[in-house]
């Protein structure tokens, strides 16, 4: 493998360990804020103990994801330098905000929410427990802010030329606002929230199932049902919005994400298949004119395939497949998302949700979906923007720095990929001693008096 591929690799590595982390405590914060909002509203001791239990997974989540996301930024001047110079101006003036007005401001509470249930009243740890949620939103508003203008790039100018072009920012709030970021924003928050809610859920139906804090798992499982039906449905409508805007603005992503070639014919949209770029076809179950119908509310319409840009100008043969499977397994991950959440709001009402062992077994498991589908999101998005880095003005491979070498960032990688894994496994078992213990403390079951509080952090 040559440089540029392995620090793709690299940088595909690093990003997408560190994505398990913040949209957790995302969703996890908002559905910390139900919690315990659902406390001081009722006084009822069962939204007290389950609200510092979940403190501690959010401060694992937190403290992890702040160690994966400093080195990303030390690797766009390691191995993309000439990226750095091109977009400093734009993407360091997203990364100043995010650490002036989201980090600080989530850092800053987070203090209050681990430390403060002896020190300050109740309605005051609840304003901390809201600002570290709006905290990590923040984070995620100025870091997608600054990825959305590599997809479409506006309000900024080119200064120089050649190796020593770099983007100016002309106008910053349509820097901010550009045609992207507001729809890819929603798209990804919604995310967050299913995977925060899908992780409380699936903790408190292993609960139910052992048959272990009862009245604190089945109140916790209906708060984060309530948060993942609602999310649910809510990603059907950012997705579609998301590929209305990729339709018109990166219309060669578009054909990726469905394999369409052919710009003189309707586009279909395939559930599932396989793409055959030597035949430029797909072999797969599709319903007919699918796609046309979605973009222009007819099913006759043709929509501009990958045969309309320059091979060099769009992903590879290669590239479309890998966009075209991720892409689908984000959307199949979705809908069965939606399925699962209204069945199970559906039991709920019929009053049989916790009768029903099967579901409360998917329910289990089902913490890995949102994570996957996050994942291959952001893998159909990056990929299907190749070859360029920032979306027709600079190439990937013009992004690289000159001076590195191969063995270096092989070495890198795989030192990398030791740390990390540690990491991950360290991770692990702290998150199962945390839910092996449980919101209750080990030698009872009952639960103990809000006077005698002791800090959650340390139990």
């Amino acid at each position: 493998m040559n440089t540029e591929i392995l620090s793709r690799i690299q940088f595909a590595f690093t990003i997408a360990f560190h994505y398990i982390y913040p949209p957790l405590s995302i969703g996890l914060g908002v559905v910390l804020v139900i919690m315990e909002g659902m406390y001081l509203r009722t006084g009822k001791q069962i939204y007290e103990q389950m609200t510092r239990f979940w403190i501690k997974i959010f401060a694992l989540i937190f403290g992890i994801g702040v160690a994966t996301g400093i080195v990303m930024e030390f690797e766009f001047g390691t191995n993309w330098a000439v990226y750095s110079r091109y977009v400093g101006d734009i993407f360091g003036s997203a990364l100043a905000a995010e650490g002036i007005f989201a980090f600080a401001l989530e850092s800053g509470f987070l203090g209050i929410l681990l430390f403060g249930w002896n020190r300050v009243s109740p309605r005051v740890h609840f304003f901390s427990t809201i600002m570290v949620a709006l905290g990590s939103m923040f984070s995620a508003i100025w870091i997608v802010v600054a990825n959305s203008w590599q997809q479409t790039p506006a309000g900024y100018r080119i200064e120089g030329e050649g190796m020593k072009a770099r983007a100016v920012i002309t106008d910053f709030w349509e820097m901010v606002f550009n045609p992207s970021s507001v729809d890819r924003l929603s798209h990804v928050i919604i995310g967050s929230f299913l995977a925060g809610s899908f992780l409380v859920l699936s903790v408190n139906a292993y609960y139910i199932l052992r048959k272990r804090h009862l009245e604190i798992a089945k109140a916790g499982f209906k708060i984060a049902l309530t948060v993942a039906t609602v999310a649910s449905l809510m990603q059907l409508f950012t997705g579609h919005r998301s590929a209305d805007g990729v339709a018109k603005h990166q219309p060669a992503k578009l054909a990726a994400f469905e394999g369409h070639y052919d710009s003189s014919a309707v586009a279909d949209m395939y559930l599932m298949g396989w793409t055959n770029a030597d035949k430029r076809e797909i072999t797969g179950l599709k319903i007919p004119g699918g796609l046309s119908f979605l973009l222009h509310q007819d099913f006759t319409t043709p929509v501009k395939g990958l045969d309309a840009f320059p091979k060099e100008d769009r992903p590879s043969s290669r590239a479309v497949n890998v966009v075209f499977q991720t892409y689908h397994l984000m959307v199949a991950i979705g809908m069965a998302l939606i399925g699962l959440s209204v069945l199970a709001v559906f039991l709920w009402w019929k009053g049989k949700l916790f009768e029903q062992k099967w579901l409360l077994q998917i329910f289990a498991w089902s913490v890995l979906l949102p994570q996957i589908a996050n994942q291959v999101g952001w893998y159909s998005a990056e990929i299907g923007r190749q070859p360029w880095v920032v979306y027709g003005l600079l190439r990937t491979s013009d992004a690289l720095s000159q001076s590195l070498k191969t063995e270096q960032v092989l070495f890198s990688l795989i030192m990398f990929t030791l740390v990390y894994t540690l990491l991950f496994v360290l991770f692990l078992y702290l998150l199962n001693k945390k839910i092996k213990h449980g919101p209750v403390d080990t030698h009872s079951e009952a639960i103990p008096d809000s006077s005698k509080r002791d800090n959650p952090i340390l139990n």
